[in-house]
């Protein structure tokens, strides 16, 4: 198992799965062209790339290429510095399990060796720090976030609101996603210190 500190971003769920059991990172499936109008998912691959870096993975063919150029058009231009693109090889074949084999013929991510799959990220630049920060043994949890009132109390949504501002994140991202953007690039000691401060705020002065 090889961590990464970027976040890595792939088509599908079968991708996801494949990429599962050999990388220790956050991994991010568009379903395909729905990313195209998935705001909220848009909303948390752009959280990554500016908070811990995202590796572009899609499969080789035409429309692993449409949207690896929409996602790199979706990220702000002070974050291109943090977006790496892996990209396979053209190979000819069909997934086991599929019955036929996709428009173009070629085999997409998940039916990628291990050898090409770790190849195609060392070319990106990003197997040169594969032991990293170790990641957070205990993530938080939804039961966290209501614990701490960031779900299912009166004041949680403003109280969210505050703490999605004091990370820089868009408004919009959910009490999932928000989760998910937390686990990835910080510690539990980080989130507390955060949410420590918009309490601090939301103290009347005077």
């Amino acid at each position: 198992m090889i961590t990464l500190t970027q976040a890595v971003i792939v088509e599908g769920r079968y991708d996801k799965i494949r990429l599962s059991s050999l990388l220790d990172t956050v991994i991010v499936e568009t379903n395909g062209f729905r990313i195209f109008k998935d705001r909220e998912k848009l909303a948390l691959i752009r959280a990554l790339a500016h908070k811990k870096g995202i590796v572009i993975l899609t499969d080789s063919d035409t429309a692993g290429f449409r949207i690896r150029r929409y996602l790199q058009g979706a990220i702000s231009k002070e974050d291109y510095k943090n977006i790496y693109h892996a990209y396979i090889p053209e190979i000819l074949g069909k997934e086991k399990r599929k019955l036929q084999p996709s428009k173009e013929g070629t085999l997409g991510v998940e039916g990628m060796s291990t050898q090409i799959l770790l190849e195609a990220l060392q070319r990106a630049g990003v197997l040169a720090g594969e032991i990293s920060q170790p990641r957070e043994t205990h993530p938080l949890t939804k039961l966290d976030f209501y614990e701490d009132g960031l779900t299912g109390k009166e004041n949680s949504e403003a109280l969210r609101l505050q703490l999605l501002r004091q990370l820089s994140l868009p408004h919009y991202l959910s009490a999932n996603a928000l989760l998910q953007v937390i686990n990835a690039t910080m510690t539990r000691e980080e989130y507390r210190q955060a949410l420590a401060r918009c309490r601090l705020e939301q103290l009347p002065q005077g």
